[in-house]
């Protein structure tokens, strides 16, 4: 393979249709022009040369010597269209041109937003309308467990499964929260942040007790749900949720744990008040199990007056949590406060039943080998 200073002369002499014989006698009669009119300047020649050359390749419509177009414009860097950063062999002088060329691209590209922008203006009501971006969700691999609301066989399971006593407005939720043997500091701030957001719950720090033998002790207590937080290196990494007293039970992998001090802009501590409930995007079988599984954490009537929402939402089988407060600025414009703690959830299983680990039967287990083949399919 040529050089690539080698490679852009062939597309320069490609461009203006002269064959390598007569681009040298051109380049001789010019040297001898540029040598007969430099004569007696000592160290003028050859830079009056190389400028005299380059303006006529100007004027002629090509760029300096190594490049093609037009004349390029003032701090403007014009490459060949094979140009490759990887061929150049000094390692400083390959990141700066690859800075430059990515200087020219950012360039290239706001000149064509800004030309679609006027054409879009001078269209007005007549501009076609704009396309839409490809995104990995809009290109998702259809799912056929895809939930339809007007589905009688999902009413009807619905109607039947665990959590139809908390829909039919049969129990109160009232939550245990817990965590794993003998909790370190940030693990314990949490749990007691987190049950400030979840009415009636109740916060329990484990001191060598099985989980197994807490469960039963819930269910003679009417708990209706189990929330336990793991940790590793004294770092909250995992959520398990059971739903009692006949289950199911969800296992979460935890992550991005912020508290209340760690949240930049962050409102005044969360009032009482029992705050309304937003699911996003829980759109498969799988899915709105998990959904449902999260609202019957929370009462049934909200009491608006305290302007206060728990958000879960799902991106990409990633489960975001988000507590905040909206506040009316006037008739038309409503801001919102980030009241926390804020933390990312990643479903690893669901079990049939309460927590058992060891002779439990699994509905669904996340394998990644398996079931991560394709980045644009998902099973939330």
């Amino acid at each position: 393979m040529q050089p690539w200073p080698a490679r852009a002369r062939a597309i320069t002499r490609a461009c203006r249709g002269v064959s390598p014989e007569e681009e040298v006698e051109e380049r001789g009669e010019r040297s001898v022009a540029a040598g007969d009119s430099m004569a007696g300047i000592p160290g003028k020649g050859k830079k009056r040369q190389k400028e005299q050359h380059d303006a006529e390749r100007t004027s002629e419509g090509l760029g300096p010597e190594g490049g093609q177009g037009s004349a390029p414009e003032q701090g403007q860097v014009l490459f060949p269209p094979s140009f490759s950063v990887s061929e150049i062999k000094n390692k400083q002088r390959r990141h700066f041109m690859f800075l430059r060329w990515k200087q020219q691209q950012r360039k290239e590209k706001l000149a064509i937003k800004k030309k679609r922008k006027k054409e879009r203006e001078a269209l007005g009501d007549k501009a076609p309308p704009k396309p839409v971006p490809k995104t990995i969700e809009n290109q998702r691999v259809y799912d056929e467990t895809t939930v339809d609301p007007n589905d009688e066989e999902v009413t009807l399971d619905e109607a039947t499964d665990e959590f139809a006593p908390y829909f039919n407005r049969q129990t109160v939720p009232k939550i245990l929260i817990t965590t794993s043997d003998r909790p370190r500091g940030r693990t314990v701030r949490f749990c007691e942040q987190l049950s400030t957001c979840i009415p009636n719950s109740h916060v329990y720090y484990r001191r060598g007790l099985a989980l197994k033998r807490i469960i039963p002790q819930c269910i003679s207590r009417d708990f209706t749900d189990l929330i336990v937080i793991n940790e590793d290196r004294k770092v909250p990494n995992g959520l398990v949720l059971s739903h009692l007293p006949e289950g199911p039970t969800a296992h979460f992998r935890m992550s991005s744990v912020r508290l209340r001090k760690e949240i930049k802009r962050k409102g005044k501590a969360p009032s009482e008040h029992q705050p309304e409930i937003i699911l996003n995007n829980f759109t498969t079988r799988l899915g709105h199990s998990i959904g449902r599984m999260f609202a019957s954490l929370f009462p049934h009537d909200p009491q608006f007056v305290g302007r206060q929402v728990a958000t879960f939402h799902n991106q990409r089988d990633y489960i975001f949590f988000r507590f905040h407060r909206y506040i009316f600025k006037n008739e038309k414009r409503v801001a919102i406060q980030e009241l926390g703690p804020r933390f990312t959830l990643k479903l690893r299983s669901l079990q049939k039943g309460t927590f058992d680990s060891k002779f439990g039967e699994y509905e669904w287990i996340h394998k990644r080998r398996e079931m991560d083949t394709s980045r644009r399919k998902f099973h939330l």
